[in-house]
């Protein structure tokens, strides 16, 4: 098993990337295949392209070894396993996109063979799995499917990619097994589900982070429309008691996945996930909650300062990101925004100490570390309480 060759399809990127190093450091030939011309380039490079703890090391020590990257689709006819990090995405009217991913692996047609492994490893519609192994059927006879979905946290896949349970699924008792036996190598323990359980599973994750965080932005809210600050409460309320220490605090919850995967289990549901579909209008309204409560010291001759444009803290990944909706909103409203965030590069983007001289007006809209020192001058408005001055506009 350690000597299989393993093709990551689209991998270059977050979730395919830091796979392939941790198979390449197993001792697996890992070829990746991906479109983007410039993310092979920068792979080729040894440059891992976005914060991913952990990544640089395993390319340093695998690529040119048994680690590369190619544009070549024809490396896939020689893999034993073929790992595909395609998902499902949504198309403008939230609706599930299972053609994207058949798409993508019929253009893989002319390389696949009998006797490969084909895992999907991102979030996929329940039932595209068994719908992707009739294609097989009909198109690349032999070929086994399976569907084992990447849990982790970005920024921390390396070593979560070793420490976490890994599920795995199968179409058929020989797609499961090998399924099993590729993730041992890298997984401490594989739990066995059947793929739409698989399925579902992964989607029940992603879509009970973002309710709980709805929960708490809604929360949020409340207190801020009688001028009370969530975060005392959230203290108060969660400190040595047990039952509520799963309350998350309040802030942006975006992401390229949790809002999709909530929206995806509505589609699913034939749109009567009404919890779902509630926290969806919960968090992407929360910058409007923020607004409201700006408002309240005079906007239109006010430069207003953001602080962070990543949708997570200490990350350079800005994808969804509610921070740019933010900015967006307050245009709008006020003589100037000015966006600062030591992670993302944007043009116009500036250095933290010109927004804090310059704003009259600071709003933390991504929770890094570096503003935890901070003692703006200004008032700021901190959901997070990353400045641990409280959630409400002072």
């Amino acid at each position: 098993m350690e000597q299989q060759k393993i093709a990551v399809v689209g991998g270059c990127g977050h979730v395919g990337l830091p796979l392939s190093a941790v198979f390449a450091s197993k001792g697996c030939q890992v070829v990746i295949y991906d479109v983007n011309a410039e993310a092979v380039a920068r792979v080729t490079r040894r440059e891992v392209g976005f914060i991913e703890h952990g990544a640089q090391e395993l390319l340093d020590a695998h690529i040119g070894r048994n680690l590369r990257a190619t544009t070549d689709p024809s490396i896939v006819a020689a893999a034993d396993v073929v790992v595909c990090v395609i998902g499902t995405p949504i198309d403008e009217h939230l609706n599930p996109q299972v053609d994207k991913l058949l798409g993508a692996v019929d253009e893989l047609r002319p390389h696949l063979r009998a006797g490969q492994l084909f895992v999907l490893r991102s979030t996929v519609f329940p039932g595209a799995t068994q719908l992707l192994a009739a294609w097989m059927e009909q198109n690349a006879p032999g070929v086994d499917v399976a569907f084992c979905p990447e849990r982790v946290a970005q920024g921390h896949a390396v070593r979560e990619i070793l420490e976490l349970p890994q599920i795995v699924s199968g179409t058929s008792p020989r797609a499961l097994e090998r399924a099993k036996a590729l993730f041992s190598l890298v997984a401490p323990s594989v739990v066995e589900l059947s793929p739409k359980e698989a399925e579902l599973g992964k989607l029940f994750c992603n879509a009970w982070r973002y309710i709980t965080f709805a929960a708490a932005n809604q929360f949020y809210a409340l207190c801020a429309e009688n001028s009370l600050d969530y975060t005392r409460i959230h203290r108060a309320i969660t400190l040595d008691y047990p039952r509520m220490r799963s309350l998350p605090g309040a802030g942006l919850a975006a992401g390229p996945c949790l809002f999709k995967d909530t929206m995806q289990l509505a589609a699913f549901s034939n749109n009567e996930f009404s919890l779902g579909q509630d926290a969806m209008l919960v968090n992407e309204g929360f910058p409007r909650v923020l607004l409201k409560q700006l408002r309240q010291h005079g906007l239109a001759d006010k430069t207003v300062g953001l602080l962070g444009m990543a949708f997570k803290g200490d990350n350079d990944d800005t994808r969804e990101s509610l921070a740019f909706k933010m900015r967006k909103l307050l245009q709008l409203e006020c003589r100037q925004v000015l966006c600062t965030d030591e992670f993302v590069h944007r043009d116009w983007l500036v250095p933290l100490e010109d927004v804090l001289s310059q704003a009259d007006i600071l709003v933390v809209t991504a929770p890094h570390s570096r503003y935890r020192g901070l003692a703006p001058k200004q008032p700021t408005l901190d959901p997070w309480n990353v400045l641990n001055r409280g959630g409400l506009l002072k």
